[in-house]
């Protein structure tokens, strides 16, 4: 995926200003995550959140260009290639491995279907532990049964 330069401009207000996506997310009232996925241009938001972030950034300069790109139609993915971002390859290499087990055990529980990526929450914890903390990652997606015909 190839960072854009407004979300370079984006990323570097946020940083500028020591606000997290947490904070630009609760202004919107929207999660962390997403918040990300739009500054990141794989979200859309509407031209009022698109607004609050602007101002809450401190770009009025930039106001009309940094608008279209938060609410514009996204183009979704990292691109064809695999990932070289260690973390982002991580959950690459997660799906490699745990991926088939994962279908197998979503089949058994479900039926046959797919964990929907549109009706869809994703989010990110902090678990303590004495040998080092965790990242806890929580998906949860609605389950789309395949039609028969």
């Amino acid at each position: 995926m190839e960072i854009t330069e407004f979300t370079e401009v984006l990323l570097d207000a946020k940083d500028e200003k020591k606000l997290t996506f947490a904070k630009l997310g609760k202004l919107m009232g929207r999660s962390e995550m997403w918040t990300a996925a739009l500054l990141y241009g794989q979200a859309q938001a509407t031209a009022e959140e698109a607004g609050k972030i602007v101002t809450a950034l401190g770009l009025e300069e930039d106001r009309e260009a940094l608008e279209y790109f938060l609410t514009a139609f996204p183009s979704k993915g990292l691109g064809p290639v695999v990932p070289t971002d260690p973390l982002i390859y991580r959950l690459y290499e997660i799906m490699q491995v745990y991926g088939f087990p994962f279908k197998s055990v979503v089949h058994e529980k479900f039926g046959d279907g797919i964990m929907s990526a549109i009706d869809f929450t994703f989010d990110v914890e902090r678990e303590k532990d004495p040998k080092g903390d965790r990242v806890k990652v929580i998906m949860s997606g609605k389950f789309l049964p395949y039609t028969k015909w």
